[in-house]
């Protein structure tokens, strides 16, 4: 069940960078996220009211609360460093960097949770960050982290707080119903991105988003919505090692639907960086 939950959170997972990245279009990337938690939180409030789930709140443990809300801040950081990201690079680059996370959260999943290191993981966990090196590219790393291709350097800084993310919330979720978690973990996120939003002052420019625009976070937000519900239900009942890297599988997708619907231009570099992190995330699964 938990591989099932997995797959589908990477599905989500997919959809949510290529729509937010069409959402995103003339719109601050820290406003954006913003709007998109509010989408986010209404959904994970409306599963725990059908669940009826939310009496339970009340008797989550101090040590559990910390974890989950240390965990939706790890989110929030890690949000804004991608949509940063986002909104300067290619999606087909800025989200395989994002998902290269999956190789920091099993090392911390071995060395904190005391997960086995089995030789699957190790190999896996080595193909993608070889993967993402290729996709990342030689001439872009010798530029160094200045003028265009500074989205690197915010796309690796969010796949650091990704990566904590998986580790606190596995701590946080221990005896605690997952649609709770996520609920309680979105709010830290909501107040975190739009603390951001009015330190800014960025709130202004609501008025400015087109239709299209507004429409598009919503439905990214949803997305989100939806990836977060089953990954964190997938995390409760599974490995941190092994359900996380299912999830990061999501870059495949991302990458075809960045090719169809982005029109990002396909390259041999490209290509291959996929291929490997897809044998990678293969490696893992099994």
């Amino acid at each position: 069940m938990s591989v099932t939950l997995a797959l589908l959170a990477a599905f989500f997972a997919a959809l949510t960078g290529i729509l937010a990245k069409i959402g995103m279009e003339n719109v601050n990337s820290n406003l954006a996220t913003a709007i998109r938690t509010i989408i986010v939180l209404i959904m994970a409030f409306l599963i725990v009211l059908i669940t009826d789930q939310l009496d339970s709140i009340t008797e989550i443990s101090t040590k559990a609360l910390i974890f989950i809300l240390l965990s939706g801040f790890a989110t929030g950081v890690s949000w804004l460093f991608f949509f940063r990201a986002l909104s300067m690079g290619d999606a087909s680059k800025v989200i395989p960097i994002d998902k290269s996370s999956v190789v920091l959260t099993i090392i911390l999943s071995i060395l904190i949770l005391g997960e086995k290191a089995v030789p699957n993981i190790m190999i896996g966990g080595a193909l993608i960050a070889i993967g993402t090196f290729v996709l990342i590219g030689k001439n872009e790393e010798k530029k160094g982290f200045t003028g265009s291709n500074t989205y690197i350097l915010y796309a690796i800084l969010g796949a650091v707080f990704a990566a904590l993310t998986a580790i606190l919330a596995k701590i946080g979720i221990e005896d605690v119903d997952s649609n709770v978690a996520t609920f309680l973990r979105t709010i830290v996120i909501m107040v975190f991105s739009w603390a951001i939003v009015f330190f800014q002052g960025t709130q202004k420019n609501m008025k400015t988003i087109s239709t299209k625009g507004y429409l598009f976070l919503v439905l990214s937000g949803m997305a989100t919505g939806f990836s977060w519900l089953c990954y964190f239900g997938a995390l409760a009942i599974g490995k941190v090692s092994v359900v996380a890297p299912i999830d990061k599988s999501s870059v495949v997708i991302t990458m075809i639907l960045s090719f169809v619907i982005l029109k990002e231009k396909i390259t041999k570099q490209k290509v291959i960086g996929g291929i490997v992190i897809t044998i990678g995330t293969v490696f893992l699964i099994f």
